[in-house]
């Protein structure tokens, strides 16, 4: 039997939920039962949690007003009208010139808000203004991470579905293909969070079969269903995804130890490559780093990317693989 613990953000999910299924109902509203029932909470959370709500400046209200005698909360959608007029000029243009960074949310559920939201951004600007900002790019560019090749409508859905599950606390069934096993299986998960991270949209779910949680790439996802049957998170993630690994993936940390010569030293001190990183001078004006993350294919690649600059001083598992790989490669250009 799991010690059931509710993640610090379980308060936050739930409100998100509530004020997502008020807009969702427009004027029809929502009675604080229906609230209730929905996010298997008492009346008394839900009175709470809408008073948070308010209290914060989302414009939702009881409605008393109805034939049937029962009060029902809608939202106030006049209320955002003025946003832009709080905005400065300086601010209004920041944001209309950020709407290229929508690029990077290919394949992701939110992709169409966002382009609609900067629609309407763009809006508030005179034409003049829009026309002088739609120049910016010419001479501020920005490379996006490589973006994954799929971003058809079934990825759409799977990604929208991942989401609800994930808000909503709803079991779900997926079929995925793993790639390092090269199979496909379907597995049963409680999905706790959908990460960005390099060009790609990942699910990170607690899969009762292991007792840990594991990540999925969306893209790899070819069918979710979601199940009648909650759960409660027994794993409190951190705010960072990811947290161990320099690229993407979900394990332990080990002490990592890399000797840099000095021809890549200057590159090496200048970036934040993880936040466990530490940097000592070391002979010949290199630079020793030492890290904490999971010996991922991310990192392996990472140290084969800087050739015969790099070299693993431990752990040495690891430095036996780097030197196999550069053996291996060696051999392709004999």
């Amino acid at each position: 039997m799991y010690n059931f613990r509710v993640p610090r953000n379980a308060e936050v999910i739930r409100q998100w939920t509530i004020l997502r299924e008020i807009e969702r109902a427009r004027t029809a509203g929502v009675t604080i039962d229906d609230l209730a029932a929905l996010c298997d909470v008492t009346t008394r959370t839900i009175r709470r949690d809408l008073q948070a709500l308010e209290e914060v400046g989302f414009p939702v209200f009881d409605d008393r007003s109805r034939e049937d005698g029962r009060t029902r909360w809608v939202l106030n959608g006049q209320a955002f009208k003025g946003l832009a007029a709080g905005l400065t000029v300086a601010e209004l243009c920041a944001l209309y010139f950020s709407r290229t960074l929508v690029e990077s949310l290919a394949g992701t559920p939110f992709r169409d808000d966002v382009q609609s939201a900067f629609e309407k951004l763009g809006s508030a600007l005179t034409p003049h203004m829009r026309q002088f900002l739609d120049q910016l790019p010419q001479v501020i560019a920005a490379k996006p991470d490589p973006l994954r090749r799929r971003t058809d409508d079934a990825l759409q859905q799977i990604a929208a579905r991942a989401l609800e599950a994930t808000l909503y606390h709803r079991q779900a069934a997926l079929v995925y293909h793993s790639r390092s096993s090269e199979r496909t299986k379907t597995y049963l998960v409680h999905p706790y969070r959908l990460a960005y991270a390099q060009g790609g949209l990942y699910l990170l779910a607690y899969v009762p079969e292991y007792g840990e949680v594991r990540t999925f790439a969306v893209e790899r996802i070819q069918e979710l269903s979601l199940q009648e049957e909650r759960f409660t998170p027994i794993e409190e993630l951190g705010d960072d995804a990811f947290p161990n690994s320099i690229g993407v993936h979900s394990g332990p940390p080990e002490r990592v130890a890399i000797d840099f010569q000095a021809a890549v030293a200057d590159y090496v001190r200048a970036r934040h490559w993880h936040r466990s990183q530490a940097l000592s001078p070391s002979d010949g004006g290199g630079v020793r780093m030492t890290l904490d993350v999971c010996l991922d294919q991310a990192l392996k690649s990472w140290i084969l990317s800087f050739g015969p600059f790099a070299k693993v001083a431990a752990p040495e598992s690891l430095a036996r693989e780097i030197a196999d790989q550069f053996e291996k490669g060696r051999a392709l250009y004999s």
